[in-house]
């Protein structure tokens, strides 16, 4: 079925995204366990999205999430509001002086190089976000009164704790009832699904998530791991992975949710940390379209690689552009955002166009 969307006219927002936004901490080219300093930014995988949207692409986004109000919570706020991503859907938490009862999510983030691969390090229990239940957020204020063109969100904030699985399923019920198109990334985490039951758990949530799901977004992983459909005759390990054997493994999520409108997934294969394979196929009313294969790409940090895939798809969507170009769209920008440090894309709108079709890296004067 085709994607229906709202208009600009009758809506506040162009996307809202749920997720949780951390802290991420960067020893540029060194260690984690070695490095005296860091670099601060803000990150998140449902939030890279409505940031991007608004940061690169211009248009009008917000994020819903819930903040403990303490100093690191509102250098968080101010790194959010210097993307102009809208604040009016967060949630503040008191603080207790120690972060017992609440606190600010930490992401200790390495980029690899070579053989080393990229590592994170988590420290984001207990978080003011995790605590999020049914009935906290006014969904109906947000995807009705204020209006939404498209809310995304995933399976890392749905694997926060067990009370955010429902809170997805709330806010997707309410966005369908005022005709908002339902993006959700699987985002497959291991680490943090491990408390809550592992892989099992992670099909059974998803699956009851998915039927309320218009664009379901993911890689290899996240439809293996995340939704429970493996990807047949791939040798694990290979540094370019097959589109034919992905095309067969999205033609059986489709005919098990017949209420996906489109499915994406990026193809990525790492021959080093900093040197992949990448690309994207979309399924689309019954048909694929495939984005160019970029073979080699040097990587500066991989860290937001799939969220900046998902933007840049769901911007071409929201602007009306066909399928050979969302696609395309999603796997540039999400080949540029890994050329910079950082979850989040510093990449503009227009680069983003001039690299479709580019071959060349000139120098641009």
């Amino acid at each position: 079925m085709a994607i229906e969307i709202r208009s600009t006219d009758e809506t506040k927002y162009d996307v809202v995204s749920l997720g949780e936004v951390m802290l991420r901490f960067d020893p540029g080219w060194g260690r984690v366990r070695t490095t005296r300093t860091f670099a601060v930014s803000e990150g998140g995988g449902e939030y890279n999205v409505a940031r991007a949207i608004r940061k690169v692409f211009g248009m009008r986004s917000a994020i819903v999430t819930a903040i403990v109000d303490n100093e690191l919570g509102r250098l968080l706020e101010d790194l959010i509001m210097t993307s102009g991503t809208d604040t009016n859907y967060i949630e503040w938490v008191d603080y207790d002086g120690i972060g017992e009862s609440a606190r600010l999510g930490l992401n200790f983030t390495e980029k690899g190089f070579g053989i080393r691969p990229a590592r994170g390090v988590s420290d984001r229990a207990n978080t003011a976000v995790s605590q999020l239940a049914p009935g906290d957020i006014d969904w109906d204020q947000i995807f009705g009164s204020d209006g939404v063109r498209w809310f995304h969100t995933g399976g890392i904030f749905s694997a926060l704790s067990p009370s955010t699985a429902d809170v997805t399923i709330e806010a997707m019920t309410a966005a369908h009832r005022h005709g908002t198109v339902i993006s959700y990334d699987l985002n497959y985490r291991p680490s943090l699904w491990r408390r809550l039951g592992g892989l099992e758990a992670a099909v059974e949530t998803n699956r009851r998530i998915a039927p309320l799901v218009d664009v379901m977004i993911g890689n290899e992983e996240d439809f293996t791991a995340g939704l429970g459909f493996e990807i047949e005759n791939v040798e694990a390990g290979l540094a370019s992975l097959d589109p034919t054997a992905y095309k067969a493994m999205i033609s059986r999520v489709v005919d098990a949710y017949p209420n996906f409108s489109a499915v994406a997934t990026t193809l990525r294969g790492a021959t080093t940390a900093n040197r992949n394979d990448w690309g994207g196929i979309l399924w689309y009313e019954g048909q694929f379209y495939e984005a160019r294969h970029r073979e080699n790409l040097d990587i500066y940090d991989r860290v937001g690689g799939g969220d900046a895939f998902a933007s840049g798809l769901a911007y071409a969507l929201l602007q009306g552009m066909s399928p050979t170009d969302a696609v395309e769209y999603g796997a540039t920008h999400g080949a540029l955002a890994m050329t910079t440090p950082g979850d989040t894309s510093m990449v503009t709108a227009a680069e983003v166009a001039s690299a479709l079709s580019s071959t060349t890296a000139r120098v641009v004067r």
